[in-house]
């Protein structure tokens, strides 16, 4: 079992070796059991269930929240040869008994699906038709109210053990309280999972919280200190921008990123800061998933993060290679006040809930009782310019609708641009040979996508880029010049969002079913929050300390490296200083020996003590070796 696990292993992904837990989560999954999986965050979680997928005959389903990580995932393991496949949105029931049946008849391993597709009645009888071996809940807190980030739709996921109850299931997260992991068991209805569960305790990394009022004078002087490659977190879209560029401005080497760029756009800046020709990534916590970089030195927070479980998250993406790195959140106490003030006034009640779920269908003229099966598009801005509403809870009440399953919202900034030629080969070739720059990018394309003069073909304009080894904008310059001159057709995605409903118009009674999970959950994020303010508040107690208590582990030890630890340490010494002087005020001149036997310390330490205050001229030195207080 093992031979065969590490063979897959180094086959697709090139590894050596397994990391910590990955080879024993990976045979518990093969041997048969319910597993759950509590790695932190760059654990490697998806290896586990990726790895006995290959090493047995048999599909994998894999169940995640995110659309995004759906298709990088997917995206990922195509490009390692895995045959992989997920539901586009929008697709019809004709598309979908096509991707099934390509599911059972094509060799195909993974089936990536989201929580909301999976409460389809002909998607549940699609699955029947499947040999499913593992299914795999990905972010597997999700399922509990306790959770940071609860989706009432996870609770349905248990219906895949009542349709295919010979699958082993496995249950995967990086942050979960023991009370999480009560509700995983429960609600995914496993047997006596077995759980593996590894520490928090990160030995390298130093959580440092700084109260200061200048934050981008101490991000300066951090960076200046620091030539590794380092992420900076803030709040919105705009700062990563505006920060990224005062940066850029003050000589440092800096990208942005935020959910908001197209995905060209995310690859041209996730590259840069990977080959460090810009080291410094500015981002919104949208910059996060698949990271694997292993020689982040400092992740910063400008801005404190809405839990304990997203703080550790994004600061464990530092130090990954075992050196001594740093988690460093700048703050004040008006940060802790705007935190606390945005989450209530972002909050919005039952009944702004109602009005922002009635208007949505008024915006498509859906009457009551209609069910639209096609999509619509979406901008939020423009929706909240109609009605008159504050973005950020208009936002929050869409985030609502969407984890309880009422609506379903995609992005579409993810999805790929198409081509498609529309005069012949030979036509093409001849007229952009006189332009050797549009010739080179014509000539990648035709050796990268087939069947371009027939029909929409899906491109990537940066890996087009790279091979004609130019720049994406020079890409999309180019194809839009070609398009203007009827050469061909060049779709680029909508930044726009694609609605569908979910559930026929009932107004009220729709959200009225609801309401307690929704009281529930914007109970669970203010208490997130007041969690997060109570850790950045508390210096007193050791970093590390306090967020192994918060995940309820049992062996603590102060990590010697927070700015807790630090200030004590700094004050011992401070007061061990003032001993030595009050001694030689007393006994007018002594040995370093003499004083360790009246201080009870080791020599060695107190010699770090006498060489500071001689190197202040607080005291001096006689030929002798005793030490005096010099007048």
């Amino acid at each position: 079992m093992y031979n065969k696990s590490l063979e897959i292993l180094k086959q697709y992904w090139g590894y050596p070796s397994f990391r910590t837990s990955q080879q024993e989560v990976i045979d518990s999954v093969m041997r048969g059991n319910d597993t759950i999986a509590l790695l932190p965050t760059g654990g490697g979680k998806s290896i586990c269930f990726q790895v006995p997928t290959l090493a047995q005959d048999g599909i994998c389903i894999v169940i995640s929240p995110l659309i995004a990580l759906i298709q990088d995932q997917v995206e990922s393991l195509i490009n390692k040869g895995i045959k992989a496949m997920a539901i586009p949105s929008g697709s019809s029931q004709e598309d979908m008994i096509r991707l099934f049946d390509n599911m059972l008849f094509g060799k195909y391993k993974f089936l990536y699906l989201s929580p909301e597709r999976l409460q389809s009645k002909f998607i549940q009888d699609k699955i029947k038709q499947l040999p499913v071996r593992i299914i795999a809940i990905d972010e597997a807190h999700c399922i509990s109210e306790w959770g940071h980030d609860f989706r009432p739709s996870y609770l349905q996921i248990s219906k895949l053990k009542e349709l295919k109850p010979e699958a082993t299931t496995i249950a995967l997260t990086a942050t979960a309280t023991t009370k999480v992991i009560e509700d995983i068991t429960k609600h995914l209805q496993l047997d006596t999972p077995v759980l593996f569960k590894n520490s928090f305790f990160k030995p390298n990394l130093a959580y440092q919280i700084h109260y200061c009022d200048d934050k981008l004078h101490t991000t300066i002087r951090i960076l200046k200190k620091n030539s590794a490659p380092s992420i900076i977190y803030v709040a919105t879209r705009k700062n990563t921008k505006e920060i990224s560029l005062f940066l850029n401005n003050q000589g440092f080497k800096s990208s942005f990123y935020h959910g908001g760029l197209s995905k060209i756009e995310k690859q041209t800046a996730f590259e840069h800061w990977m080959i460090e020709r810009t080291p410094i990534m500015v981002a919104t916590n949208a910059f996060g998933m698949g990271i694997d970089k292993p020689n982040v030195r400092i992740v910063l927070h400008l801005t404190l993060p809405p839990s304990i479980e997203n703080y550790v998250q994004e600061a464990g993406r530092a130090g990954r290679d075992g050196k001594n790195s740093y988690a460093i959140t700048l703050t004040n106490k008006a940060d802790i006040q705007k935190l606390q003030e945005r989450q209530v006034k972002n909050t919005p009640s039952i009944g702004e809930i109602k009005k922002i779920h009635q208007r949505l269908y008024l915006t498509y003229q859906i009457a009551l009782g209609e069910h639209p099966q096609k999509p619509f598009d979406f901008d939020l801005a423009s929706f909240c310019r109609a009605y008159n509403l504050p973005t950020n809870k208009t936002s929050q009440a869409l985030q609502v609708l969407l984890s309880n399953g009422i609506i379903n919202l995609q992005a579409n900034f993810n999805k790929k641009s198409t081509v498609r030629f529309l005069v012949s080969s030979a036509f093409l070739i001849n007229h952009c040979q006189k332009q050797p720059e549009i010739h080179k990018i014509i000539q990648v394309m035709l050796r990268l996508y087939g069947g371009v003069f027939g029909e929409y073909v899906t491109i990537n304009e940066y890996v087009i880029a790279k091979k004609a080894k130019t720049t994406s904008n020079q890409v999309i310059k180019y194809l839009n010049e070609l398009s203007e001159q009827n050469i061909l057709v060049y779709k680029k995605p909508s930044k726009n969002s694609t609605l569908h409903f979910l559930f026929p118009r009932e107004d009220d009674y729709t959200i009225n079913r609801i309401s307690k999970h929704i009281t529930s959950y914007f109970q669970q994020k203010q208490k997130k929050i007041t969690d997060t303010i109570s850790f950045i508040e508390n210096n007193q107690v050791c970093r590390s300390v306090q967020l192994l208590t918060y995940f309820e582990e049992k062996e603590k030890k102060a990590c010697g490296m927070c700015d807790v630890c630090v200030a004590k340490k700094k004050k011992k010494r401070n007061n061990t200083a003032m001993q030595i002087l009050g001694i030689l005020q007393k006994h007018h001149e002594m040995s370093s020996k003499e004083i360790c036997l009246v201080l009870h310390e080791e020599e060695q330490d107190i010699l770090i003590h006498l060489r500071q205050l001689l190197a202040n001229e607080i005291i001096g030195l006689t030929d002798y070796q005793k030490y005096f207080i010099r007048k």
